[in-house]
């Protein structure tokens, strides 16, 4: 997702695991159909689609727990047996790229690691349940450019697994990472001066950059707005 800031690019993105249903203020309407089933039927556990469509935030979120305890969190709320939980541990730490990192020091709070290594511990945290989908809101925004080129890797690396959706600025880290592109803007209700958030296009990242169908997808891009 692109677009200028407050455009509802990372409010769509919550709605998608229903982390919207956690803002006091925030009401949602229509539906969203994920294999079938609308996410906000009043039948379905928030906590489910939480556990199927996991998130990275926009800074690094690691709990005040040791590295193996944020990584257990999320498998242990679902009811993994703990017999189980070493071998989840470290196939989360692995998918995301810090098991070598931090394999002699599970136990060490996951505050004392680096800004880029935070990010990997709170994408391990988020696929150590197993999800099928990975939220990631700006997730190198607040990283510097190795840390950042570390999670862009990582993205490249775990993309065969899981469907991800990012939420980014910068136009050049979504033509890198990204197959498919879309883009946001906002329209002002002149009667009200209300902005809302408007998706204008989504096509393969490929198009979006190169022959974009939209004026204002261009004037985006091109940096002649936003």
């Amino acid at each position: 997702f692109i677009g200028p800031s407050g455009c509802g690019k990372t409010t769509v993105l919550r709605c998608f695991n229903r982390m919207n249903d956690l803002i006091e203020i925030a009401r949602v309407e229509g539906s969203i159909d994920y294999h079938g089933v609308d996410l906000y039927d009043p039948a379905v556990n928030p906590v489910e689609v939480r556990r199927r469509i996991g998130m990275v935030f926009q800074k690094p979120n690691p709990f005040p727990k040791s590295i193996y305890d944020n990584v257990a969190y999320g498998p242990r709320i679902v009811g993994e047996s703990k017999s189980d939980m070493d071998d989840i541990v470290e196939r989360a730490l692995r998918g995301a790229a810090l098991w070598d990192e931090v394999k002699d020091r599970l136990k060490a709070s996951g505050l004392g690691l680096s800004g880029g290594q935070q990010q990997r511990l709170c994408i391990a945290r988020a696929i150590a349940t197993d999800p099928e989908v990975l939220l990631m809101d700006e997730p190198c925004s607040a990283l510097d450019p190795i840390a950042t080129s570390a999670i862009e890797d990582l993205m490249q690396e775990i993309k065969t697994q899981y469907t991800i959706v990012i939420v980014t600025h910068n136009m050049q880290q979504a033509a890198r990472v990204s197959d498919r592109t879309a883009f946001f803007t906002t329209e002002v209700n002149p009667d009200s001066d209300s902005r809302t958030g408007l998706l204008v296009e989504c096509d393969s990242t490929e198009k979006i950059f190169s022959n974009p169908a939209d004026q204002r997808t261009e004037n985006y891009i091109t940096g002649r707005f936003g």
